[in-house]
């Protein structure tokens, strides 16, 4: 018997993604993310809501669930496409996911009324807004008391998508954060990919001075956090990197590619002297790669940190270069308004 709570935590997670194929630890999850010209079927069991939120979550007790998922989702959406078909289309996230959660849709367009936790009434994309999903999917995890416990934000390919459902079913955000959870299993799983970092001509060179706190900079600050190993990192640079839209959008900013777990220096953009791994979990990065925008007074804008294709990547940036973030100051309303 194990009885270390963090050794036998471990072994769980091992056990519970020992069930998905060894293709899935490293999927070369790739596909077009031009906008859907055939709408996204949800599953049939996905619950049917009458979208008041305590009503859902007294539910979900009731049937001895361990919460609520709410999704964020669009009808013409190819990563939510993904999400349902590439990873609840599998039998086994699907059965847990039906387990241990009701799941309840709302569409980021759409004109439904929600009452919220709070009492308060929304339509379902003034809602969308409330909850800063910038992008789709958007998964918010609910326990049973109410509490937001893991958001998962844009498309996460099977093994970190099953990982997510034990990190909550589990209850393992009482006693460790997700980073720090996931960081467990990769250390055994993630040994696919290059084991050099993928380097890019407009990478800036270090010593890695970012600081703006006292001085602005005149341009706004990428930072890629990647690993070694990265099968998810080698494909980013494989193929959206190469697109000249965002190359050339790219060459706009400053831009720097720091190694998540290194110990090299790095002054971020506050000020603050770190280690590039203490920023990381500062930060509380869990996926990599993640690529995070600053504005030129250091404040984060943007980050994404999950499957990124062209045209999101390419929307992303043209979000930053247009300077669309000093009127807008999330991507979603920004979006909202050039969609239209």
């Amino acid at each position: 018997m194990i009885n270390c709570p963090l050794m036998r935590m471990h072994y769980l997670l091992l056990v519970i993604l020992s069930y998905l194929p060894v293709t899935a630890y490293s999927e070369n999850i790739v596909f077009s993310d031009e906008t859907l010209t055939q709408e996204v079927k949800l599953p049939e069991w996905f619950k049917l809501s009458f979208l008041d939120l305590k009503d859902d979550i007294t539910e979900a007790a009731e049937a001895k669930k361990k919460g609520l998922i709410l999704y964020f989702g669009r009808k013409d959406c190819p990563y939510c496409k993904a999400l349902i078909e590439k990873n609840w289309g599998r039998d086994d996230i699907r059965f847990y996911t039906q387990k241990h959660f009701d799941v309840v849709a709302i569409d980021t367009k759409g004109i439904k009324s929600i009452t919220d936790f709070d009492g308060f009434v929304f339509d379902e994309k003034q809602y969308s807004l409330k909850m800063k999903t910038n992008f789709t999917p958007s998964l918010l995890f609910y326990n049973l008391d109410e509490k937001k416990v893991l958001r998962l934000t844009g498309y996460q390919n099977p093994y970190r998508f099953m990982a997510a459902l034990e990190y909550v079913a589990g209850n393992h955000y009482k006693s460790i954060s997700y980073s720090d959870y996931l960081a467990q299993a990769e250390e055994s799983l993630d040994t696919n990919g290059n084991e050099f970092l993928n380097e890019e001509p407009y990478f800036d060179k270090p010593p890695f001075n970012l600081n703006r706190k006292y001085f602005s900079s005149e341009r706004p600050l990428a930072v890629f956090f990647e690993k070694k190993f990265c099968h998810a990192c080698d494909i980013l640079h494989a193929m959206p990197l190469q697109d000249d839209r965002v190359k050339n959008s790219l060459q706009d900013m400053d831009v720097i590619q720091l190694e998540f777990n290194s110990s090299g220096p790095v002054i971020t953009p506050a000020g603050k002297k770190l280690t590039v791994s203490q920023w990381a979990k500062e930060l509380d990065l869990n996926y990599s790669p993640t690529i995070i925008f600053f504005d030129e007074a250091g404040k984060e804008i943007i980050r994404i940190d999950s499957v990124v294709w062209v045209n999101r990547l390419g929307r992303v940036l043209e979000y930053i270069s247009t300077k669309a973030y000093k009127k807008y100051p999330d991507f979603q309303s920004w979006k909202i308004k050039t969609d239209n």
